[in-house]
């Protein structure tokens, strides 16, 4: 019993330490990505010499090539993992019927009750955004090639209404996610308490909230830059 016990706080360790990863890959990769919103106001939005260009060679740059494999491997390794545990506790509970009915009585908040789903969603339009961001950019920096105008497959991408729906979708799954995953991983850790345990509920609401909102308004601009075109 003692053993199973602490098997399941080492997998949900694991989960917590994993998911800061995930917090530190969107934090990195939102910051770039905003750039284009504020050569947007600067009159620098397609030129060489904008941040969002700016930021794009940095990441081609080689202690960021190192370092943002190792984040995406963090962020592989919790969706995984998030996966292979959702896959245990449904069976330890004797199937989905019996899962699901076991989750309805549940206090947790609707995101603890769905993280499961919410991963899936986020999986999904993950592989939909690797084939067309990843695959253009820092994939061919390191194959040597040469790489796609940030701006223009931001325009060309988000130009389209259902590709823009589909990636908001994928973004309110994302602050769901990371509402319960932020003070989760706190409490799996050891950080939390009686008085902190409010707290980080909120700072993890109003850090989701910022990332998530940062990610919206990318989106939204690279939509109406590719309409001001047409």
């Amino acid at each position: 019993m003692a053993n199973a016990f602490h098997y399941s706080i080492g997998r949900k360790f694991i989960q917590a330490v994993s998911g800061a990863f995930l917090i530190i890959f969107l934090g990195l990769h939102v910051t770039i990505n905003f750039f284009s919103v504020i050569d947007s106001f600067t009159g620098k939005f397609g030129a060489p010499d904008g941040l969002f260009a700016k930021g794009c060679d940095f990441m081609s740059l080689p202690i960021v090539t190192i370092m943002v494999p190792v984040l995406a491997l963090g962020f592989i390794i919790h969706i995984v993992y998030g996966i292979w545990i959702s896959w245990k506790n449904v069976q330890a509970r004797g199937g989905l019927k019996r899962y699901e009915a076991g989750r309805k009585g549940s206090a947790d908040s609707w995101a603890s009750q769905n993280m499961f789903v919410l991963g899936i969603i986020v999986l999904g339009i993950l592989f939909i955004h690797l084939t067309h961001f990843w695959a253009n950019m820092q994939l061919q920096d390191f194959l040597g090639a040469e790489r796609v105008d940030p701006y223009l497959l931001l325009m060309n991408y988000f130009g389209r209404w259902w590709i823009l729906l589909l990636y908001i979708i994928w973004f309110v799954a994302i602050w769901f996610h990371l509402t319960h995953g932020f003070w989760s991983m706190f409490q799996t850790v050891g950080w939390s308490n009686g008085v902190w345990f409010k707290r980080l509920k909120v700072i993890g609401i109003v850090v989701a909230t910022l990332i998530v909102l940062a990610f919206i308004i990318v989106a939204l601009n690279g939509f109406f830059q590719a309409q001001a075109l047409m």
